[in-house]
Order: C-alpha cells, then sequence, then structure tokens
C-alpha cells in the first residue's frame, strides 16, 4: 500500500486589473450595501470609494512585485468622523472595517467601539492595562472610539486620558498595518482636540465630515426603517409626520436617524396600546401593520410647539 501523493493546488494568479481585484475581493458587495443602508452622505460615500481605490490600486502593484523602500511605511488610514448623533458614523465605521479586510489590509476586519471609559482608569496604574487590553481586542481590525475629546481633560491634572492618548499614538504610528483608528464625535470639539494634540492629528489622514440629514432624507429613512420592520403609513400620516420632523428637528438634542427610529418606536408603542384596548376583534394582517396618523398625533412635540 502506498502513500497517496497530494499534489499542492496551483498558486492563484496575482490580479493584474481593477476589476479582478474587485472580483477576488468582492468588496463592492459591502459598497452597495453602504450605499443601500445609508440615505445621503454623497461626499462622505466618495471619500470611502476613494480609500478603497487607493488599496486596489496598491494591490496590484504587490502583484507586479512593486515593494516599498525599507524604512517606508504603509499609507496611513486612520480617519476623523465627525458629525452629530445619528449620521450614520458608526454604520460607515463597520462597513470600512469590512472594506478594509476584503482588501488585505488588516486581518480580520472586526470593529471594536469604544468610549472614554473603557480606555482610560481612575486611578494611577489602571490606565494603561485597559487601554492594552482594548487595543489587543482591537487589532486586525478598526477601533472605533466615540466622543474621543473625552480623552482630554486639561482641566483636571489627576486625570489619566493622556496617558490613554499616548499608547494610543504609539500603536497608531507602529502597528498602522494591523490596526485603523477612526475618532469620532462633534466637529467643534473635535477641532479642538485636535489643536491640543498635534501628535494625534498628525496620524488622522481622512477627516471625514458627516452632514445632518434633511427632511426629505429623514422621510426617506423612515420609509426603510418602516419597511425593515414591516410596517407602513396609512393614507395621511406620512404628510404628518413630515409635520412632525420639522416641529422635532427645531428642537434640542434632535438626533437625525436615531430619533427618527425613536419616534418610530414611540408610534408603535401607540399603535399597540390603541389595538390591545379592543381584546376580542380579530386584527387583520393590514391593521396590524398600519400606523396612523392619530399614532403621530399623539406625541408631545405637537403639544410642546
Amino acid at each position: 500500500m502506498t502513500d497517496a501523493v497530494i499534489e499542492p493546488a496551483p498558486a492563484k494568479a496575482a490580479p493584474r486589473t481593477v476589476s479582478e481585484v474587485l472580483a477576488q475581493s468582492q468588496v463592492e458587495a459591502v459598497m452597495d450595501e453602504l450605499e443601500r443602508d445609508l440615505v445621503g452622505l454623497v461626499p462622505v460615500k466618495q471619500r470611502i470609494r476613494d480609500i478603497a481605490a487607493l488599496l486596489v490600486i496598491d494591490r496590484l502593484r504587490t502583484g507586479l512585485g512593486v515593494v516599498q523602500k525599507q524604512g517606508s511605511a504603509p499609507p496611513s488610514l486612520h480617519m476623523s468622523f465627525t458629525g452629530n448623533p445619528g449620521t450614520g458614523k458608526t454604520t460607515v465605521a463597520m462597513r470600512m472595517a469590512q472594506i478594509l479586510h476584503r482588501l488585505g489590509y488588516v486581518r480580520k476586519g472586526h470593529l471594536v467601539a469604544v468610549t472614554r471609559d473603557d480606555l482610560v482608569g481612575q486611578y494611577i496604574g489602571h490606565t494603561a492595562p485597559k487601554t492594552k487590553e482594548v487595543l489587543k481586542r482591537a487589532m486586525g481590525g478598526v477601533l472605533f472610539i466615540d466622543e474621543a475629546y473625552y480623552l482630554y481633560r486639561p482641566e483636571n491634572e489627576r486625570d489619566y486620558g493622556q496617558e490613554a492618548i499616548e499608547i494610543l499614538l504609539q500603536v497608531m504610528e507602529n502597528q498602522r498595518d494591523d490596526l485603523v483608528v477612526i475618532l469620532a464625535g462633534y466637529k467643534a470639539r473635535m477641532d479642538t482636540f485636535f489643536q491640543s494634540n498635534p501628535g494625534m492629528s498628525s496620524r488622522i489622514a481622512h477627516h471625514l465630515d458627516f452632514p445632518d440629514y434633511a427632511p426629505d432624507e429623514l422621510l426617506a429613512i423612515t420609509d426603510r426603517m418602516l419597511e425593515a420592520a414591516g410596517f407602513r403609513f396609512d393614507a395621511g400620516a406620512r404628510e404628518v409626520f413630515a409635520d412632525y420632523l420639522a416641529r422635532r428637528i427645531a428642537q434640542p438634542h434632535f438626533a437625525n436617524a436615531r430619533s427618527v427610529r425613536n419616534a418610530l418606536d414611540r408610534m408603535r408603542l401607540r399603535q399597540a396600546s390603541r389595538l390591545f384596548a379592543d381584546r376580542d376583534r380579530a386584527w387583520t394582517r393590514e391593521e396590524l401593520t398600519t400606523l396612523s396618523a392619530a399614532d403621530i398625533r399623539a406625541s408631545r412635540v405637537f403639544t410642546q410647539t
């Protein structure tokens, strides 16, 4: 009896065209998901496509044997996402992690989302292990730090945020080929943070500003959320909700798509209470999946304005 000889699988030929890289990585599927999941944000989506194009061309260069000289670092892809809550920053970060993985920039393509509390300790010797543990979990993917400006609190001389920043700076510089850091938050506060931390500013290659959604974009987001949840508006309810949005936008603490989702959740509660009150009625599918104008007008937004 002789052992079977297993021939090694032939190595795949390196891609020679952009189309071949796209076919092998299937990164366009992620871009299509980004387009489908997010309304508007045209400048943001274009910047993501530009970054994807850079990585595709780098892959072609590598396939042709173009080698960077010793001491030359890979392109820095650390980013800053600025904008108000609910503008899609976390969603774009998730898609960015997938794109980076599919195009071979990071090993895993997962997203680790944290805030100051996950990085900064409350006593001497606590911050370094906390920060290093988060970085360990994020390696091979993307580290998303929301409200990153809270890491820096110069008014408190006993604050340990600066220690976390220094550890982050070292990793962002020395391990940029295995980790991408995205700092996020309100634009004005992020600008102040970068002015106070030039070392951090110099390591951020891409600044993406996420604008607030226009009223018609918020209505389009509403339609998508309703469809995903298996609901619809009855006749006239969409116009009432447009009125609701105009009033809600003018109030404090409006959070774009997040506020839309919260409003729909409250409308579903009112619809459920309305249907629940008639316990013996056999509701139809249409009635169970329809939100009425009355479910919207019951909001305090109409009484407060």
